[in-house]
């Protein structure tokens, strides 16, 4: 995400996810719990009935279908909410479309992932201007005229946190190489990942970046990419990939050439990936978190919009501008504490 979007106030980690902060003065007795987030506070009293419109991208990947769950589960446990949600689409097209669908419903507030956010940004301004507030979740609008709150991940501190938890193991290593397995390059968020992971290795000059790879966030991509690294890389210390999911094929491209002696870290959270930090068996040492629970945060934000109230924690009356979820790193130390949060 742009530097901006990191100003916004931080939340923790998805172990007290955005829901436990929201939900002190908006929520009431969910019907169900929502797996991996936490459940709305139970002694808050129902209030004015909210449609919330949803639209997010197809959920073919691991991260995005536990976005879709996350959005879902969270509405479904209210009883004064009414999700209206679209079909996931990757065409920019047929999601501009499907917001259009939403304004003309009049849902009371919006929720849009987008899958270009600078494409939907149109669409976003056209829901603002028709009175319809819009929680931008994740991927960024161009404007914030385009949205009343955006809440999203931590690109660059992801990068950054990649980047100093290699730098603090590798720090008394001499002439350290280090690799890295990047997303897709098109989107800002892959160069923000990038920026932060360089600007932590700044600060361990003994380590240098020899070879970085775009992959497309899929098992496919990760496992040739990381084959290409392994071939043109025969000896380096550590590797950080941007996304759990291609890492799956990474870490079969590993397992294909035999290689061993350097420690990886994912990012985002998968459970496959938790499930491997905590058997401590292969070369995958951590992962750095990117929440899936932030978009329950933003059903709860769009419920507290629709009944003009404020969330608890803080002073303001108003909801913030900009939320950013806070990476953390998981590695075999603190695995019980993230475990349960891991998506599949």
């Amino acid at each position: 995400m742009p530097e901006t979007s990191r100003r916004g106030l931080l939340f923790g980690t998805a172990a007290v996810s955005a829901g436990a902060f929201l939900t002190a003065c908006t929520s009431n007795e969910p019907a169900k719990k929502p797996a991996a987030a936490s459940k709305p506070a139970a002694d808050s009293k129902p209030g004015k009935h909210v449609t919330i419109g949803y639209a997010g991208p197809q959920a073919d990947h691991g991260w995005l279908n536990a976005i879709d769950e996350q959005a879902k589960s969270r509405a479904a446990s209210y009883s004064d909410v009414t999700l209206e949600a679209t079909e996931g689409s990757n065409d920019t097209a047929a999601q501009i479309g499907q917001v259009d669908t939403l304004i003309n419903k009049k849902v009371d507030v919006l929720v849009v992932l987008p899958g270009d956010g600078k494409a939907l940004t149109q669409a976003g301004l056209k829901a603002m201007r028709a009175g319809i507030p819009v929680i931008n979740l994740d991927r960024i609008f161009a404007t914030p005229q385009a949205y009343r709150c955006w809440i999203g991940g931590d690109n660059y501190g992801m990068g950054l946190n990649a980047g100093n938890y290699i730098g603090e193991k590798l720090k008394d290593k001499p002439n350290a190489k280090v690799i890295e397995l990047a997303g897709i390059d098109a989107l800002e968020l892959t160069q923000q990942r990038t920026k932060g992971f360089d600007d932590a290795l700044k600060n361990f000059p003994n380590i240098k970046k020899v070879a970085r790879q775009a992959a497309d966030f899929t098992v496919e991509s990760g496992q040739a990419k990381m084959a290409q690294l392994l071939q043109a890389q025969p000896d380096f210390d550590a590797i950080w990939n941007h996304d759990d999911d291609q890492g799956v094929g990474a870490l079969r491209a590993i397992d294909q050439a035999g290689r061993k002696g350097f420690l990886m870290v994912g990012g985002a959270g998968a459970k496959s990936a938790m499930d491997m930090i905590k058997a401590d068996s292969g070369v995958l040492k951590a992962t750095v978190l990117y929440p899936p629970t932030m978009a329950a945060s933003a059903i709860d934000l769009a419920r507290a919009l629709g009944q003009s109230k404020g969330i608890g924690g803080i002073s303001e009356s108003e909801i913030p501008t900009q939320i950013t979820v806070f990476s953390a790193v998981v590695d075999k130390t603190n695995i019980d504490q993230y475990l349960s949060q891991g998506f599949s």
